[in-house]
């Protein structure tokens, strides 16, 4: 770190400031993982009542008790594993061979094809239309229609083919002249060059997967196929209809905002574990893919 003496008056009062700003929105960033995770350790009469706010009040397990006996739960977490990896190698083995076509110059009406991707981010069929071309095909309440059906995300081939197009083609040329084609010029030198790239787009993938909520509710109605998102929303709205669990709320030892919470921390889990083995690659994968030289 550099030496504050150096700075004059009014920047070492910007540091000051931006140095507020950033604890203050950290603060506001790791606040709710705080308090989910604090009602999700509360009895329930303490967290219907609202007086959990930083931390456990009459901690107990009853709610994690209640979730993880569940067989349905352990269903919806196996199929929320079961989209988020199939929906994400289905997706990366779509988007690494568009990106790279995408930054050949030699590709025919290269300009066209580009603008074409780009246009599907602000302009698609719509809900129904989506959903009646989901139901011609035969992919309602099906595990590969929801793996196939949002496998191509137009933001990550345009930011995976800009990150190609930042790699010098000395490489390419060097790999032509030993008779390399274009698959293997993929494999053995753009794949192992862009590895923060494709980290990032995995990335983007798990979590948009993992995270999946509304597609799957509409084009799932078999319960034994839901993820876990859908899952939460089910317990809630039985825990809510529940006339005979909410007479006893006083005396119960877990409320629907306690489960709730306790099945919120379980599915954040699995991501929480991810994140730190791809995080040094995420800052350089987006600052590469996003600025071309």
């Amino acid at each position: 770190m550099q030496n504050m003496n150096l700075y004059s008056r009014g920047d070492k009062f910007f540091v000051k400031i931006n140095m507020v700003l950033v604890a203050l929105f950290t603060i506001s960033t790791l606040y709710p993982f705080i308090y989910i995770a604090a009602m999700s350790f509360s009895s329930g009469f303490a967290a219907t009542s609202g007086k959990v706010v930083l931390t456990p009040i009459q901690s107990t397990l009853a709610a994690y008790n209640v979730v993880l006996a569940e067989p349905e739960f352990w269903r919806s977490y196996l199929n929320t594993f079961i989209y988020t990896i199939g929906g994400t190698i289905m997706s990366l083995l779509i988007v690494i061979p568009g990106a790279y076509a995408l930054s050949r110059p030699q590709l025919l009406g290269r300009r066209f094809w580009n603008l074409l991707v780009a246009f599907t981010m602000w302009f698609n069929a719509g809900m129904i239309p989506f959903w009646l071309n989901m139901r011609d095909l035969g992919l309602l309440d099906s595990y590969f229609g929801i793996i196939i059906a949002f496998a191509v995300n137009a933001f990550n081939i345009i930011l995976l083919r800009n990150f190609f197009e930042s790699i010098p083609s000395s490489f390419e040329e060097a790999a032509r002249m030993d008779g390399a084609n274009e698959f293997q010029i993929l494999w053995k030198v753009y794949m192992p060059l862009s590895k923060a790239a494709i980290a990032t787009i995995t990335l983007f993938c798990v979590v948009a997967r993992w995270n999946g909520f509304f597609w799957a509710m509409i084009l799932l109605s078999d319960e034994s196929k839901i993820p876990l998102q859908v899952y939460l929303r089910h317990t809630i709205q039985r825990l809510s209809d529940d006339e005979e669990f909410t007479t006893t709320l006083i005396t119960a030892p877990y409320s629907v905002e306690t489960v709730t919470a306790a099945i919120i921390i379980c599915s954040i889990i699995p991501v929480l574990l991810f994140y730190p083995f791809i995080q040094k690659y995420f800052n350089k994968g987006i600052l590469l893919g996003g600025v071309k030289e």
